[in-house]
This record gives C-alpha cells, structure tokens and sequence, in this order.
C-alpha cells in the first residue's frame, strides 16, 4: 500500500473576501474530488482571502499510480485560471516506510 500527500500553496486572483474565496474554491475541491478519486480540503490559510493551503491526498497499490494521480491533481489546479499555483509539495509513504 502506498500513500501520497500533495500540498498545494495557491494565490486567489480577484478575490477580496472569505465568501468569495470559499465560493472559488469549493467547486475546484468537488470537481478534484470527483475527478481524482482523491481526499481533498483546504487545509491552512484559512482566514486570508487571497492565499489557499489544499491538500490531497490518495492511497493506491503501486507508487507510480498514486505519483500519477497527484501530478494529475498538481496540472488540474495549476492550470484553473483564477489560481495562481505558488508552490507544491508532495509526500510519498510505502511499504517502507
């Protein structure tokens, strides 16, 4: 069994409050949920309208599946044009580990 973690660190564009934030971001979580088949929420920066901290986070059989489903998410969330993808971060846990 192999676990993955993706943090994504993400700029709003013309956002200027919480509710639009929440607004803008609740539909990108359902369709990444829906799509990946992955857990995902905002997980920090909760109380800056302009700043997001999503996680995601997959558990798969094989390494490479959950490396091609986080880089899936990573691209989906990179390219949304209301989104400006600061930073990335992922973690992969294993048999291993």
């Amino acid at each position: 069994m192999f676990v993955g973690a993706l943090e994504l660190d993400i700029l709003l564009g013309d956002v200027h409050s919480l509710k639009q934030k929440r607004s803008v971001l609740k539909p990108v979580l359902a369709e990444v949920r829906r799509r990946f088949d992955v857990s995902v929420a905002e997980a920090g920066q909760q109380d800056l309208h302009r700043r997001a901290l999503i996680g995601v986070a997959v558990v798969a059989a094989t390494g490479a599946h959950v490396r091609d489903v986080l880089d899936s998410c990573e691209r989906f969330v990179a390219g949304r044009p209301e989104f400006e993808l600061l930073s990335a971060h992922r973690r992969l846990l294993g048999p291993d580990d």
